[in-house]
């Protein structure tokens, strides 16, 4: 709703809009105070908004043609500000772009009123218009329902790509943790394994070593029984019947009890 420009001569554009008819583009108004809020709000509600030129006034040609003529206008701070208070006065706001021409000669105002994205767009008073074949009219019961059909399908598109953007974010975070996750347990899954080849590396080395061991004293004890045995035989030779005997029964029953044990010490490690 800024002031924009101002122009000593009539621009092309509005040059090129007087050589024509009001169309639904189009609205010539003879002053400021002939401008409504519907008026706006019947060119935001168009298709393609429109333009409003004040300070011209519509005419018959010889052959029947209607044609704008300008007659000139107020085109102080004063109109600027009524201008503008009409186009805030419509629901919701209508921005509008305010131009002055032809300052040289007889001033006018062009009114830019562009094709709102808030539609349907009502004046104070809650008319809804639009402009069409050179007029305004009211908007039907079903052109209101298609543009909030329009609207409230923009809206949940929006929000729909919105929601769609932040679950594929949360998918991609969940699957980034998952693979971390996974990427975990599998190297605690090769720990254990590796933990469980060096036990059983070591209770093999361990059983090996027992049944050496095991054969190494049973090889020890019947060395031990060789040498009994001979003394034995000096026992006989060398000592009186009685001692003899009680020694020697003394010495097999030790011998007999070691080599149980390390007999059954043998059969458990195989």
């Amino acid at each position: 709703m800024a002031f924009k420009r101002e122009y000593q001569r009539l621009t092309q554009r509005t040059s090129q809009m007087l050589a024509s008819t009001e169309t639904d583009n189009v609205d010539f108004k003879r002053d400021v105070s002939g401008v409504k809020s519907s008026d706006i709000v019947a060119l935001a509600n168009a298709p393609h908004g429109g333009t409003l030129l004040i300070g011209v006034d519509e005419y018959t040609t010889a052959d029947g043609l209607q044609r704008g003529k300008v007659v000139g206008c107020e085109v102080d701070d004063n109109a600027r500000l009524m201008i503008i208070n009409k186009a805030t006065d419509c629901y919701p706001n209508v921005a509008v772009q305010i131009y002055i021409e032809n300052l040289k000669a007889k001033p006018i105002m062009r009114i830019e009123v562009p094709s709102g994205h808030l539609k349907p767009y009502c004046s104070p008073r809650g008319e809804y218009s639009i402009r069409a074949e050179g007029r305004n009219r009211a908007l039907y019961p079903e052109e209101l329902l298609l543009i909030f059909m329009d609207s409230e399908g923009d809206k949940f598109l929006s929000r729909f790509r919105t929601a769609v953007s932040q679950l594929e974010s949360q998918v991609g975070s969940i699957n980034h943790s998952l693979s971390s996750d996974m990427l975990a347990v599998a190297q605690h899954i090769h720990d254990l394994d590796s933990q469980l080849q060096r036990t059983l590396g070591r209770l093999a080395r361990i059983t090996d070593s027992t049944k050496k061991r095991s054969r190494n004293l049973l090889q020890t004890l019947k060395d031990s029984q060789d040498s009994l045995e001979k003394l034995e035989r000096f026992l006989i030779d060398d000592a009186s019947f009685e001692q003899r005997q009680v020694a020697i029964q003394r010495l097999e029953d030790k011998v007999d009890l070691l080599l149980q044990h390390c007999s059954v010490l043998t059969l458990e490690e195989n």
